[in-house]
């Protein structure tokens, strides 16, 4: 016969792990409703702009994930034409990943800054390797000094036989140019009266320091909502990881234009990312640092404590992911938001909910 006190702490167990006690509510999207209320705009007057970092507006409310089977550059330029970001994986080689940046950085200018120029002495061979490293196929034309000559365009060497010709045989010695800080109005009106497809931006040294370009200017009415930074070209984060390997990654991916960095790990509460995170912000006051992924008050204060610019929450609420399965481990995700949003948002700090989205109203 059983003992009934073996009954009775059985059941006291059952009932605690229900909610009794000192246990939690723990919500996720599909748990709550919105309430509808009085509204006096219409839905094409919604503002979605929102604060992806302390110093980074995004458009459009919208990531796309650092995975392997979502973002690189082709992605990541369509959701920064579209008002969002895309954050380029880390499951790549150093160099392939910068280069990913690269290509979004690239892609689209308000003007190119700081382009890449060839000498008159090199060779039509030596352009034509240029521009397929690089993805375009106009150069201005510098000398020893560093001062524009001239322009060459893929027009200009066609049709050209000999691959070893100098470029000085074949580029257009006439520039069309405007000064650096002029009205970029200025550069359109050229554009057009010239029926050229770039005009070159010259400092007082007469040195090239840009590129204005009309197919810049399409992607621009095309787009007119695309996320951009200050010199006009798309934004894009990228992914890291901890220790020296991961610093370095950061660094190398800084240096290439990425304009957020995102220390992204598992479990963001731990002291790899805390002194990860502490490093960089150190070392680069400026660089724009999300951290995470993390769900609770504490991991929020570690990480705001150590400097981050944003925090990125979810553990194990992705509708692919298996870490609540596998581990045990993990907090609904509207409870994870709402720990980690009451302490971060106080301080001004963006807080990023990563997973748990399966139908539209999930976002809202």
């Amino acid at each position: 016969m059983s003992n009934p006190h073996d009954n009775y702490a059985s059941k006291n167990a059952v009932y605690a792990f229900a909610g009794v006690g000192d246990f939690p509510i723990g919500l996720t999207f599909d748990d709550v409703l919105l309430q509808p209320t009085a509204s006096q705009i219409l839905p094409a007057q919604a503002n979605l702009q929102t604060q992806l970092t302390k110093s980074i507006v995004m458009p459009s409310p919208l990531l796309s994930a650092a995975m392997d089977t979502v973002t690189e550059a082709p992605l990541a330029i369509a959701m920064a034409q579209a008002g969002g970001m895309g954050v380029v994986h880390r499951n790549l080689s150093v160099e392939e990943q910068v280069e990913e940046v690269r290509k979004v950085k690239r892609y689209e200018s308000g003007m190119v800054v700081n382009p890449v120029t060839i000498s008159p002495e090199q060779t039509v061979s030596y352009m034509q390797d240029l521009s397929k490293k690089h993805g375009f196929s106009s150069f201005p034309v510098s000398d020893k000094k560093g001062q524009i000559v001239g322009v060459v365009t893929d027009r200009d060497v066609r049709f050209v036989e000999n691959q070893n010709e100098k470029i000085e045989n074949f580029m257009t010695r006439t520039l069309i140019s405007i000064d650096e800080g002029d009205d970029p109005e200025s550069a359109k009106a050229l554009l057009h009266k010239h029926r050229i497809e770039q005009v070159i931006v010259l400092d007082k040294n007469h040195k090239c320091v840009g590129l204005i370009t009309v197919k810049d200017m399409k992607k621009a009415e095309t787009y007119p909502t695309a996320c951009k930074d200050a010199q006009g070209r798309l934004r894009v984060g990228a992914a890291t990881s901890v220790e020296e390997a991961g610093y370095q990654r950061a660094c190398a991916l800084y240096e290439a234009g990425a304009d957020v960095i995102v220390v992204d790990t598992a479990h963001g509460h731990s002291i790899k990312v805390i002194e990860q995170v502490k490093r960089l912000k150190n070392d680069y006051p400026d660089m724009q640092v999300i951290a995470g992924n993390i769900a609770t008050k504490e991991a929020a204060k570690a990480l705001i404590e150590v400097g981050v610019d944003g925090l990125k929450v979810g553990i194990g609420p992705g509708s692919i992911c298996t870490t609540r399965i596998i581990s045990g481990v993990g907090v609904p995700q509207l409870t994870a938001l709402m720990n980690v949003c009451s302490v971060a948002c106080p301080l001004g700090i963006p807080v990023i909910s990563d997973g748990g989205v399966k139908n539209s109203g999930d976002m809202a």
